[in-house]
């Protein structure tokens, strides 16, 4: 059985990582999908959207699998594993995780990269970091969490562009590609990206990880 990708959706608070993460859920094109919000608080996924709850599991209306981690990232992954094998859970085809906005990547991507089993079970597709064009340069040069974030990127998707004006838009680029040469710039006007673009696995290796440690 081939590993299920998984794409880290991570960015600094107020990024527009949940705005982002809500217009995807009502694509077709996620309706496989299991998301994790490694997060504190609560679920920021649309209310509209849930069908049913059960402690820390949703499953939304578009079919996806919704549930959060308040604890052990592991352990959620390997009872996710669990769940879909017995049929507990609809069928998906991919995992998205949700990372808390203050959250250092590295110990998330550990936990993929750590595990015999999970390696077996899960490959790390990709690395989404979502960066707001107001406040990027500022947030950036203030908070070493968000630079990492942005430095561990496979893909960088520029949020706020309808919000931002010119000049800051124009300075986006140039603060990004000190971080992160080689990640695609992928612009969002209101939330709104391709899926197909964001979420493409790239396989990132755990030599990879590793070189982020």
């Amino acid at each position: 059985m081939q590993p299920l990708p998984v794409t880290l959706l991570t960015g600094f608070l107020g990024a527009g990582k949940t705005t982002l993460l809500n217009r995807l859920l009502a694509r077709p094109e996620l309706t496989r999908t299991a998301v994790v919000i490694n997060e504190l608080g609560a679920i920021g996924v649309d209310h509209d959207l849930v069908r049913r709850s059960e402690e820390q599991l949703v499953e939304l209306m578009t079919g996806c699998i919704c549930c959060t981690v308040r604890g052990d990232l592991s352990r959620t992954l390997h009872e996710l594993w669990r769940d879909r094998v017995r049929r507990r859970v609809p069928e998906f085809d991919r995992i998205v995780i949700e990372t808390t906005g203050l959250a250092d990547t590295v110990p998330v991507l550990q936990t993929l990269t750590g595990d015999a089993v999970l390696e077996e079970r899960y490959a790390l597709g990709s690395v989404v970091t979502v960066v707001d064009a107001v406040n990027a340069a500022a947030t950036i040069a203030a908070h070493p969490e968000a630079a990492r974030q942005v430095t561990c990127a496979d893909r960088l998707v520029i949020s706020k562009l309808d919000l931002a004006d010119a000049a800051r838009v124009a300075a986006v680029e140039p603060t990004l590609r000190k971080l992160n040469p080689g990640a695609p710039l992928v612009p969002a006007r209101y939330g709104e990206v391709d899926p197909t673009v964001v979420l493409a696995p790239v396989y990132s290796s755990p030599a990879r990880v590793l070189d982020w440690l």
